[in-house]
């Protein structure tokens, strides 16, 4: 497969929905694209940042802390699918990112002020995805009102940015470090 077609030098790119479609690279629909994009580029640096990190790569509801990541960067393609309406998320995914916030909750001390993105590098980076997600969903549902979009996709992105929130503290916590309240 060749890297350069040069059919996009007059800015506009070929999206596959459920037609295939010529899309100028600043619609609404490739911006959510490269949200997306961003998105799980920032993960994979955070999956990078463990390798390296003193934080266990220990299990997490019943998967490694890598394995789970690995499977939210496929979820966010299936995100990105669902805009082209063939999307494979399914309700089940929502559900396994709450089990998995309850699961980090359960083992952190209560939250009763707001916190500040930091501590450590993990959590850092993963504040950083957070706020990505963030974009993404914001972006999901501008795009909404004018494109038909999964629902669950929605869900999804919203459930994903409270999972990487309280995995910035879970990873702060088993870090030995302490969340900045204000």
């Amino acid at each position: 497969m060749k890297i350069y077609t040069k059919t996009g030098d007059q800015g506009e790119t070929q999206v596959y929905a459920s037609e295939v479609l010529r899309k100028r690279k600043d619609d609404a629909l490739l911006q959510c694209y490269g949200t997306l994009d961003e998105l799980n580029s920032h993960i994979g640096l955070l999956i990078a940042q463990l390798s390296d990190s003193d934080i266990p790569l220990q299990q997490l509801n019943g998967d490694t802390i890598h394995h789970v990541l690995l499977q939210i960067q496929k979820d966010i393609f299936n995100v990105g699918f669902a805009l082209s309406n063939s999307s494979q998320l399914r309700e089940h995914s929502v559900q396994w990112l709450e089990d998995l916030i309850d699961v980090m909750t359960n083992v952190l001390p209560v939250q009763t002020r707001f916190i500040l993105p930091g501590g450590s590098l993990i959590a850092a980076q993963s504040h950083v995805c957070r706020t990505v997600a963030r974009r993404a969903e914001r972006e999901l549902v501008a795009l909404s009102g004018q494109h038909e979009c999964d629902p669950v996709a929605l869900q999804y992105i919203n459930r994903l940015s409270d999972t990487l929130f309280v995995f910035a503290r879970w990873a702060n916590h088993h870090s030995g470090i302490d969340d900045t309240e204000i």
